[in-house]
């Protein structure tokens, strides 16, 4: 299939697709039995700049002269960045940009261009605060809706990107917009998405957490069936992917679906950085989860029931930091994992640079206090330490809870039956992300259902030559997301011919 299509052959197909999105607004101005119509993007345009550069002035000058013609408007509107023209493609380019197009109705096809764009699309602080990233850009939303949709539409320049709003809430009335790329998301996943919020019976929604929970396909799962984002150059991945994005008034986070379990995985940096590196830090994070989760649940293992496996060059220290232990692994596993739990709950609630130096100080005063008591071993010690380190290594912050969350069952199953409820823990917990769903996309795509063409963008990350084609199993209406070429090279001693 070829990439979406964004030229348009007049100005009314430009209108009618704009019109889809609850942000594109319409005026209309009576002038002397002749109408003047003013068409702009609201969430891009001022509305004071609107309404003293062309609004006010028409309203003024149309009660003491008529408008014979379109270019009397050049010295009626009081602002010099104004363009007359009938070229489709300098009058979207502009709409995108924040100008309104103003069309006397009845006369020859040409269009006038005011710049009206609001200057406040950013603001000095709105850097992303959870989703840090050293590389790239550092843009996040902030808790308007208006201003977060400006976000959006300053980097997506076509009027393919459709917004639609809905009022959810019966006391707090919030403003709610479901975002997608017309022509390139499938209509299906739209039409779910807004089923199941028109749905939605609540009081007062205060975040767009609060959504994603309430149309999840699973309520009764640890993993997040949404990717929850602050950062605008994720969102606009997800658009530009086929998915849906949804944003509620007063919350700076975006809910982006239909997820699979490799999206919680993915960083914005692996596109910054060489393919390669960015290759080798994604298998990073996917290592670090899967040693965060059967870490400790291992060592139990080894040492309550599988001595046998252990070489004898470990087993003599690994009895030596335990003949003062007095508790079973279970117990010590427990006392430390709870404790660290205790210092990530602390560090979280207290200011940053006391939250720091009590991460940092805590776990060095507990964990030497607790093997010199005997509590514990010191083996234990740096498993938990680097089980801990490895959970953060996920990108998104609900999938770091879930994986910490699920220690403490495997933990539980591994006590009881050894090796073996280590191998039911895991057996039960693939069953269980198999049978989850996003949407009604399966939460596993592409191992399972195996895609083999949508593997090429998921324990790796391909050069870019290689994944010019968005997802098959989000069933987009545009399969390429742009056609790479092959660029001959030349070489410096090449260049004097």
């Amino acid at each position: 299939m070829n990439t979406m299509k964004t030229d348009f052959q007049d100005i009314d197909q430009l209108i009618n697709l704009s019109r889809q999105s609850s942000d594109f607004k319409t005026s209309q101005i009576c002038t002397s039995g002749q109408q003047v119509s003013i068409s702009y993007f609201k969430s891009l345009i001022d509305d004071k700049l609107l309404q003293f550069n062309v609004i006010i002035p028409l309203q003024n000058h149309t009660m003491l002269s008529e408008l014979n013609q379109i270019e009397d408007l050049k010295e009626w509107l009081p602002t010099d960045d104004i363009e007359i023209t009938d070229n489709v493609e300098d009058i979207q380019a502009k709409l995108f940009k924040g100008h309104a197009i103003v069309e006397l109705e009845g006369h020859d096809r040409k269009f006038v261009l005011v710049n009206v764009a609001s200057k406040e699309g950013l603001r000095k602080d709105n850097n992303t605060e959870n989703e840090f990233s050293v590389v790239g850009p550092k843009v996040g939303f902030v808790e308007d809706i208006d201003t977060n949709i400006r976000l959006l539409r300053a980097q997506i320049n076509i009027p393919n990107l459709i917004v639609k709003e809905l009022t959810i809430g019966s006391t707090s009335k919030t403003r709610v917009s479901v975002i997608y790329i017309d022509g390139v998301t499938n209509p299906q996943i739209i039409q779910t998405t807004e089923q199941r919020l028109k749905q939605i019976d609540y009081d007062v929604i205060w975040d767009s957490s609060i959504l994603d929970q309430f149309i999840s396909d699973n309520s009764s799962t640890p993993f997040p069936l949404f990717l929850t984002t602050e950062r605008r150059d994720r969102v606009v991945y997800a658009l530009i992917s086929g998915q849906v994005a949804i944003v509620s008034d007063g919350s700076p986070y975006f809910v982006t679906g239909p997820s699979t379990l490799f999206d919680f995985f993915i960083s914005p940096e692996d596109y910054y950085l060489p393919w390669i590196l960015a290759s080798f830090f994604r298998m990073i994070r996917i290592f670090g989860v899967i040693f965060s989760l059967i870490a400790t649940s291992f060592y139990i293992a080894i040492t309550t029931f599988h001595y046998e496996v252990i070489p004898r060059d470990l087993l003599e220290p690994l009895i030596y930091s335990r003949r003062n232990v007095p508790f079973p692994p279970f117990i010590e596993v427990l006392f430390l994992e709870i404790t660290i739990e205790f210092l990530r709950e602390a560090g979280a609630r207290l200011p940053s640079k006391i939250g720091q130096t009590l991460g940092i100080v805590g776990g060095i005063i507990i964990g030497q206090a607790t093997v010199q008591a005997g509590l514990t071993s010191n083996i234990l010690v740096i498993i938990v330490a680097f089980s801990a380190l490895a959970s953060f290594a996920t990108p998104i912050y609900k999938m770091s809870n879930a994986i910490r969350f699920l220690r403490f069952p495997m933990i539980a199953m591994t006590s009881i039956w050894g090796g073996i409820g280590l191998f039911m823990g895991i057996t039960l917990l693939i069953v269980h992300i198999s049978r989850l769903t996003s949407l009604g996309t399966p939460y596993m795509v592409p191992i399972y259902p195996l895609r083999v063409h949508d593997l090429r963008d998921s324990f790796i990350r391909p050069s870019y030559q290689y994944i010019n084609f968005r997802m098959r199993f989000l069933r987009p209406l545009s399969l390429i997301k742009y056609k790479p070429k092959p660029v001959r090279r030349k070489h410096g001693f090449d260049d004097d011919e």
